[in-house]
């Protein structure tokens, strides 16, 4: 009997991926654990093993299309088995609709008049969307006795709720968000044609579908700005004596084919000035501040897609070429969409470097949960008053955003101090490699 391989679950809560890559057709032998397609989720790109040996039988997804957790990918088989019909719903319903596209018949050119003149349409200024949507009926749903309990005691329909524990659970706060009317009947969209014109009341237009990174960026950006409390210090550091150490420590580093920049002396300070204000490395959790007593350190990669954060683990461990060596192995995989799932979680504190680019200050968001980021402008000599004498020294401009919830801008301001205290005299920890 031919087995539907349905997409699974392959992060923590992952409900979809987009289709970057089939890797095998139709037609082909697979065997089990194999890579069968590239999926695009959650900023990383993963290959997606077949569960079992088997025929290819069929692919239910084009590339660049989202597949979302639990639908049939693939059909896996023997030779000359055959797919039963209901397997192929989906790949009908979209044939349907490519007909149903042909079969129209093609218009007359006519003229459109904006603010800006007279706009021709063409064929070329249409697309087709998927946009209607009706009630779905009642589906089985993953939930405990206990949970279900619960729903029935506040008289909540259990089958009309979208779980978000893992694998599609249902949890105790879906049941307590419905019974206040926060989470509306779950909804399914059923295929329609829509005409989208490729020009608005001022002149045309590119639409570009927000999927991909691009949807996760934007999703977890309203995200941290609904739940997070955001406020931005910023202060400049001179790191003059730093900049002779790192000269002299990067001819060592090159031997060993390190490339040693400014971060893992930045790191190896943020390190001390965070274990001297705890409450830095933090996050809410319910009524709850958490504050972690382990240092994973998101580093923002800008990448051809997005800006991805890969995180180095446990840098309190690790030594200034030891960070520095990773630091590059990692931001090198995620630009070539290599980086794994397990590499971008964890993470206590970021740090984005937005003056390798250009620029001086910024006002990062807050990496939600956690409950602080460290944004670094580009380091320049400037001119400064020492001692009665003017003088020309390297100059770091910073900037630090902080959820106000946790804690406060005094807070802010002396970790700040302690962390200038560590780069501007490099001898008290940080050159110990």
């Amino acid at each position: 009997m031919a087995y539907e391989f349905k997409f699974p679950d392959v992060g923590e809560g992952i409900a979809e991926g987009e289709l970057v890559e089939w890797i095998v057709k139709e037609g082909d032998d697979i065997k089990e654990h194999d890579p069968i397609a590239k999926v695009e989720t959650d900023k990383a790109v993963v290959d997606i093993p077949s569960p079992k040996s088997g025929k290819i039988l069929k692919l239910n997804f084009k590339e660049g299309e989202t597949v979302k957790v639990g639908e049939t990918l693939a059909v896996i088989g023997e030779e000359g088995e055959k797919v039963e019909e209901t397997k192929e719903k989906k790949i009908e319903e979209k044939k349907e609709v490519k007909e149903e596209i042909k079969e129209e018949p093609k218009k007359e050119k006519r003229k459109t008049t904006s603010v800006v003149g007279d706009l021709e349409e063409s064929d070329e200024e249409f697309k087709v969307e998927e946009t209607k949507k009706e009630t779905k009926e009642k589906k089985k749903v993953l939930a405990t006795p206990s949970i279900r309990k619960l729903a029935k005691e506040l008289n909540v329909d259990i089958s009309t709720l979208e779980g978000t524990g893992q694998g599609g659970r249902v949890v105790e706060e879906d049941i307590k968000k419905a019974s206040k009317g926060e989470v509306p009947v779950e909804i399914e969209e059923k295929k329609e044609i829509k005409v989208t014109k490729k020009y608005d009341l001022y002149g045309y237009v590119d639409r570009i579908p927000l999927k991909g990174i691009r949807k996760t960026i934007a999703d977890n950006m309203m995200r941290a700005v609904n739940e997070v409390a955001h406020v931005t210090s910023m202060d400049e550091i001179d790191i003059t004596e730093l900049s002779d150490v790192r000269k002299v420590q990067k001819e060592v580093a090159e031997k060993k084919g390190i490339k040693l920049t400014f971060l893992p002396y930045i790191i190896k300070a943020l390190i001390h000035a965070i274990k001297s204000y705890p409450i830095v490395n933090s996050s809410i959790q319910g009524e709850e501040i958490i504050i972690k007593k382990y240092y994973n350190f998101g580093i923002a990669v800008d990448t051809e897609n997005g800006l991805i954060v890969p995180v180095v683990k446990g840098v309190d461990q690790k030594g200034i070429l030891d960070l520095a060596k990773e630091i590059k192995e990692l931001a090198d995989k995620t630009k070539e969409r290599k980086v794994d799932l397990g590499d971008l979680k964890g993470g206590t504190f970021t740090i984005t470097n937005y003056g390798s680019i250009g620029g001086s200050y910024g006002t990062p968001i807050v990496n939600y949960p956690e409950a602080a980021i460290l944004g670094l402008g580009r380091a320049k000599d400037i001119p400064r008053v020492v001692d009665g004498k003017i003088v020309i020294r390297k100059i770091l401009p910073i900037s630090v955003t902080f959820d106000h919830r946790i804690f406060d801008g005094a807070t802010t301001s002396r970790f700040m101090n302690e962390l200038k205290k560590y780069l501007e005299d490099p001898s008290l920890s940080i050159v110990e490699d």
